[in-house]
Formats: structure tokens, sequence, C-alpha cells
């Protein structure tokens, strides 16, 4: 049976199952919602529907999933099987209980075909896939089977190409190997030949290297004391530039120092004059802020020597400390920081 003839009777089996499901639960419902109206309290009748529905809900669940367990060759346990008898028991009670309630025999046997017939079903449908799915697994392990036969033979057929394959290639080879002797044994009385003819060729290249090279060191201890002669002159002449800059550098320390002498007595004029009661002109008054922040006296007495208010002396300090700021922070004067003073 051909795998188009398994998926058509599935198919058939699918599509049957379901229309039986199907029609069961709507005559279920039909059937089962009166009695449910019934036996309903007053105001709500809506409700009536709702059991039939859950009890074919469930039957469609169970119906459902075992026919993907069935396909997939799986069992889902007892508790399915449970599920299955117990919706189907509901089914027949309820669709039955009308006519029982009644004592109609006749309509407890009509009201029962639906149900009974969806319980067979149901069953019934489980065992034909659990049948197909076991027929198809079997057909495909037949299958499996002739392939591997086949996959077998045809090994075996190559195998049995490669080894005649690997005769002849032996063959070949063994012919090969000694056409390579022979060709290498003339080859080695060639490379000795060569070899001769290289070794006297080395040995007059060795002469004429021996006597390139000892001209080549005559030549190297000519340019070395050369060499020695420039480095010397060099040496001197590094020595003498030496002499000249330590001897600038002197003297710019000297005039530094003189700069500074003079920087310090302009500083001293000054502070020297005293207290003064009137201001003094803007650009004198900057400069003894200045000679007064540098040797470290406080605002007050600057504002004194000048004049000026505090205040204003006092933003001229902070002027000046904001100026020596990028340099590395306040330089001390007089061995006192200036930021620590007032």
């Amino acid at each position: 049976m051909s795998s188009v003839q398994i998926r058509s009777a599935e198919r058939a089996l699918s599509v049957g199952t379901w229309l039986i499901v199907a029609g069961a639960m709507l005559y279920s419902i039909l059937t089962v919602t009166p009695l449910m109206a019934k036996h309903t309290p007053p105001g709500w009748g809506w409700t009536a529907p709702i059991l039939p529905l859950v009890v074919d809900a469930a039957v469609v669940i169970v119906v459902r999933l075992d026919a993907v367990l069935a396909g997939l060759g799986g069992h889902g346990g007892r508790w399915p099987v449970v599920l299955r008898w117990m919706t189907g028991a509901m089914t027949l009670a309820l669709n039955v209980a009308d006519s029982a309630l009644k004592k109609d025999l006749v309509g407890v046997a009509v009201h029962a075909v639906a149900p009974l017939l969806l319980i067979v079903t149901a069953e019934t449908g489980l065992a034909y896939r659990r049948a197909i799915a076991a027929a198809q697994e079997a057909q495909e392990a037949r299958q499996r089977a002739e392939r591997e036969r086949a996959e077998q033979a045809a090994r075996e057929r190559e195998e049995a190409a490669e080894r005649r394959a690997r005769e002849e290639r032996e063959h070949a080879a063994q012919l090969a190997r000694e056409q390579r002797e022979h060709e290498a044994r003339l080859a080695r009385e060639q490379a000795e030949r060569e070899e001769r003819a290289r070794r006297e060729e080395r040995e007059r290249a060795e002469a004429r290297e021996r006597a390139e090279r000892e001209a080549r060191e005559r030549a190297q201890r000519e340019r070395e004391q050369a060499q020695r002669e420039r480095e010397r002159r060099e040496r001197e002449e590094a020595e003498r530039r030496e002499a000249e800059r330590r001897e600038r550098e002197a003297a710019a320390r000297r005039e530094q120092a003189e700069r500074a002498e003079r920087e310090r007595r302009e500083r001293a004029a000054l502070l020297a004059g005293g207290p003064v009661n009137e201001k003094l002109p803007e650009d004198r008054s900057r400069r003894i802020v200045h000679a007064a922040f540098v040797e470290g006296l406080p605002v007050r007495a600057a504002a004194e020597l000048c004049g000026w208010s505090i205040g204003w002396v006092s933003a001229r300090y902070q002027e000046l400390r904001d100026q020596a700021a990028p340099a590395g922070g306040a330089r001390p004067v007089n061995g006192t920081a200036l930021a620590g003073r007032p």
C-alpha cells in the first residue's frame, strides 16, 4: 500500500470521525439543553447550553489528542482513557436522562444512538489510527531494510571495484618504482660528477674569497682608523660646545640673579614709603599691591601703603592668586604660602 493510499485512508477516517463528532455534539446540545433548562433556577435559563458544550468540548479534546498521539505512535496513559469513557458516559447519561425520567424506553434507545455511536467511533478511530501507524512503521522498516540491502550491495560492488583499482595502482606503482630507481641511479652518478666539479669550483672560489677578504679587512682597518680619528675630532668639538653652553648658562644665571635682585630692591623701595592718607595713582598702587603680594604682606597693610580700599586690594590679590594658580598654585614667599594669608 502506497503512502498516498495511507494518507487517503487517514483523511477519510479523520473526516468521518469529525462528522460523527459534530453531529453527535449538535444532537446532544439540542437534546440536553431543554433538560437543563427545566432543572435550572428561574432567571438562569440562558446557562442551559453551557453543560453540553463543556462535555462536548472534552470529547473534541480527547478525539483530537488521541488522533495526534496515535499518528506519532505514542500513548497518553490511563487518564486519556478515563476522560474518554467519562465524557462518553456523561454524554450518554445527559441524552437519555429526559426519556429515562419519563420512562420512555423508545426515547432512551433513540437518544442513546448518537452518544454510543460517538463512543464507539472514538475507540474505533483510535484503534484504526494505531493500526495504520503500526502498518506504516512496518512498511517503512521494510523499505529501510531494502534500502540497506541495496546500499550494502552497492558498497560491495564499490569495494570490489576499489580492490581491482588498488591492485592496478600497486602494479603501476611497482613499475614506476623500478623506473624511479633506475633514474635515481643515473641521477646519483650524474650528481657525483657534478659534485666533483662543484667541489673544484668551490675550492677556487674559496681561494678568491680569501684574497678578497684579506683586501676587505685591510680596507676595514683603514676605515676604522679614519673613523676613530673622526670620532676624536667630533668629541673634541662636542666638549668645546659643552663648555660654551655651560658658560652661557652661567651668564644666564648671573643675569637672572641680578634681575631678581633689581626686582627685590624695587619692591623694597615701593614698600618703604609707609602708610599714606590718600589714594596713590592706580598704576603705582598696582605695583605696590603686587610687591606686597610677593612679599607676603596682609591685605590691610597693602591697602595702607597705597591708600585704596581693602576690597579693591583684595580683588587685586585674588587676580594675582588666579594668575599664579595655573603655574602650580600659590608660591611660597618668605617660607609662607600666599594662599594661607588673609
